[in-house]
């Protein structure tokens, strides 16, 4: 069974998980809201990205992914991932008994109660903008959108390029053509650690909706009062890739604590299969 390979016991932990590290600044907000809480991070380093894959592929990692995190023990799950959520979130909240969020719908919520003139913008990768999940979700509140997808960013933030030239250059070649925007949702969970680049870029009278931010208050929302103890909750980090390589550039994101355990992708693979 997946809870042996616990390094040791979790008190009611929340899973989350994302194809790398992106998800981490899922988990550094979530820590700072539920401080005493026990969490189980996955990141599919073996299979990243998962942004340029299909979508029903996509779908099948995170079937596998949340079959092992229920296995684990955890009391809920959290895909830390924009093009997870959009590929996998409906079916895999129908499947299982344990609650699912996403990080798409608390994106969209706040930029609708943010926005002041109904212009909403979006910039992700190319799996999550090509779903055209928040678009759809926007629309349907009736916002005009204007969505980018933006690839290299996300090598950017794990070379640790954040305040680079090259950076500069690479935001102003994605969003120098953008509509007439007063909201704009980074909606990918490494984009938060550009936040003062973009902002510098898009000027301070368009609001930034940070997605990790979002779904943290959602989730804490949800699972109600952090539980008593004196000590922080405990983090186990599960690797399918280079634990040396995740290590490395879950500095570059500022959230290292926990043990990092290896784990096979085959045991993913093995769990796939409804």
């Amino acid at each position: 069974m997946s809870e042996k390979l616990l390094p040791y016991p979790l008190d009611r932990p929340i899973g989350i998980f994302d194809s790398g590290v992106g998800g981490l600044t899922v988990l550094k907000a979530l820590r700072r809201k539920l401080p005493h809480r026990d969490f189980v991070y996955l990141g599919d380093t073996a299979r990243v990205p998962y942004g340029r894959k299909p979508a029903a592929m996509v779908a099948e990692f995170a079937y596998g992914i949340t079959e092992f995190l229920r296995q684990i023990g955890v009391e809920g799950v959290v895909i830390a991932c924009n093009t997870a959520s959009a590929s996998a979130l409906p079916e895999l909240a129908g499947h299982f008994s344990i609650p699912i969020w996403g990080v798409i719908e608390p994106g969209v919520e706040a930029a609708a109660r943010l926005t002041r003139t109904g212009r909403v913008g979006v910039i992700g990768t190319k799996g999550t903008i090509a779903s055209g999940a928040y678009q759809r979700r926007l629309e349907r509140r009736g916002l005009t959108v204007w969505a980018q997808d933006c690839p290299m960013l996300v090598h950017i933030v794990e070379e640790g390029l954040a305040g680079s030239p090259e950076c500069d250059l690479l935001l102003h070649h994605y969003l120098d053509g953008r509509a007439a925007i007063d909201t704009l949702i980074l909606g990918c969970t490494h984009y938060p650690l550009l936040h003062d680049a973009i902002q510098r870029v898009v000027g301070d009278s368009v609001t930034l909706v940070d997605s990790a931010e979002s779904l943290a208050q959602a989730v804490n929302g949800s699972m109600g009062a952090d539980p008593p103890a004196a000590a922080p909750g405990r983090i186990v980090h599960f690797v399918t890739g280079d634990p040396l390589a995740f290590a490395h550039t879950s500095e570059v994101i500022g959230e290292v604590a926990g043990e990092v355990v290896p784990l096979p992708v085959t045991e993913l693979i093995r769990l796939q299969s409804r």
